[in-house]
């Protein structure tokens, strides 16, 4: 994923030069939606009492990764990824919305951290944002590909349920549009996916069965993968993604 992310940072500055695109290519943002999802956002650096423990954090961000997955084949296409073999004991979640905005969420046995980072705010002092930053996320802080890709906000644990944020100067990050999908409603996916990948997934819908039976870790299997898209074209591939996620299936 280290290789990947290199990329991203690269197809983000060329993706933000051809922002609109058609509906092959689900990779596109209306400002309107973010908006008012903000807006209704209960989760962000200003309060982040609802944000979940680590483990069930990772749980949601795995989910959401699997989703992804199924729905577009292509990983540059993708609004969610995830790689449990980052590094030795290291697992790592991204999100990049294709106009430049990415977040990266960090996992150890230790603790979590999450980087932010928002193209259209301004970045504040990152010694203040990282003020009080446990020593075993610096290198991830403060080395590549975050140092590359830059910071908005930051949050970290390293007790279950217990996050914590440096010294804020301003909560104007954007942290409430990113950090909304971690409310742990599966129904905040499928809003979000409908209108993301539009043409992606069945005339009849995304289903909230199968995306509440991925949020709850059950095993995937081709009969849920069928409700949600109209086929796969290559399993394989599928397969290996979710490998890479870390995720159970059953295909035979």
């Amino acid at each position: 994923m280290k290789k990947r992310i290199f990329t991203t940072i690269l197809f983000s500055l060329m993706a933000i030069s051809l922002f609109g695109q058609n509906k092959k290519n689900p990779r596109k943002v209306n400002t309107k939606t973010q908006k008012s999802k903000t807006a209704i956002s209960m989760i962000s650096t200003k309060d982040f009492s609802k944000l979940p423990d680590r483990k069930r954090l990772q749980t949601i961000c795995k989910s959401v990764s699997v989703l992804d997955a199924i729905l577009s084949q292509e990983w540059e296409y993708r609004y969610y990824s995830y790689d449990r073999k980052w590094a030795d004991h290291e697992e790592v979640f991204e999100m990049r919305n294709g106009s430049g905005d990415q977040m990266l969420i960090l996992f150890r046995d230790e603790g979590c951290a999450i980087n932010g980072f928002a193209r259209e705010y301004k970045q504040q002092d990152k010694q203040k944002l990282t003020r009080d930053l446990p020593p075993i996320f610096h290198e991830f802080m403060f080395g590549e590909p975050v140092q590359s890709i830059g910071t908005t906000f930051c949050l970290w644990s390293t007790e279950a349920g217990n996050w914590k944020v440096g010294e804020i100067g301003s909560f104007d990050d954007n942290s409430g549009e990113m950090l909304n999908i971690f409310d742990g409603n599966p129904q905040t996916y499928v809003n979000w996916a409908t209108e993301y990948f539009e043409e992606s997934y069945k005339e009849s819908g995304i289903p909230l069965k199968t995306v509440t039976e991925i949020y709850n870790g059950q095993i995937l299997t081709k009969q849920m993968v069928l409700s949600m898209v109209e086929d796969i074209e290559d399993w394989k591939k599928l397969e290996a993604d979710l490998d890479e996620i870390g995720y159970p299936y059953h295909f035979n």
